[in-house]
């Protein structure tokens, strides 16, 4: 298995994209369908963004916040169309509130793929907080979460948990460790 750093190395982001998480994911969510893609600008995300709005499979956009970005895959979702959202550990202490009042109880498959921060060499604090406090709300809403830490899996569980979400109507968050991304570099 490759390292961190040469998942994200520049040949990985280049040529060969289907052999790096991001190229997994961009796979993935073309297999089974989901095509809307908003998202809250992130460091870490942006090879996959990158890719993303190269595809023209692909509706790709930033939003303000990522309760906004709920409420769209969430419309998308009663209109027909399958969306997931991307977003940074930070972002997820804001959405408490719209998980526990429209994606849970509607049962909108709401698929967040979640770069994770506030671990491994965290400087912010705040970051570390909520990335303290991300699973156990996740765990209070019952919601289906699996933190990916290994490329070998990435395809199988992502595959796996959007195929689950669209079939009970359940939303699922995908918390990419930087394991498995390389995380945010901590430059000085």
């Amino acid at each position: 298995m490759a390292t961190a750093e040469q998942q994200t190395s520049p040949q990985a982001t280049r040529g060969s994209s289907e052999k790096s998480w991001h190229g997994i994911i961009l796979q993935t969510l073309k297999r089974n369908e989901i095509s809307l893609i908003p998202y809250v600008p992130d460091r870490v995300l942006t090879p996959l963004i990158t890719n993303l709005h190269a595809d023209a499979y692909f509706t790709t956009f930033a939003t303000a916040r990522e309760e906004e970005a709920v409420g769209i895959v969430s419309g998308a979702w009663m209109g027909g169309r399958r969306g997931a959202l991307l977003m940074q550990t930070s972002g997820f202490a804001t959405l408490a509130n719209v998980l526990a009042s429209l994606a849970v109880p509607y049962q909108i498959p709401l698929i967040m793929f979640v770069s994770e921060r506030g671990t491994l060499g965290e400087f912010n604090y705040g970051q570390s907080l909520v990335c303290r406090t991300m699973r156990p709300v996740l765990d209070s809403l019952a919601m289906e979460h699996h933190t990916i830490t290994r490329l070998d899996e990435l395809e199988f569980i992502a595959d796996r948990s959007i195929k689950q979400a669209i079939t009970t109507q359940a939303p699922v968050a995908l918390i990419l460790n930087p394991l498995l991304t390389g995380g945010k570099t901590f430059d000085k």
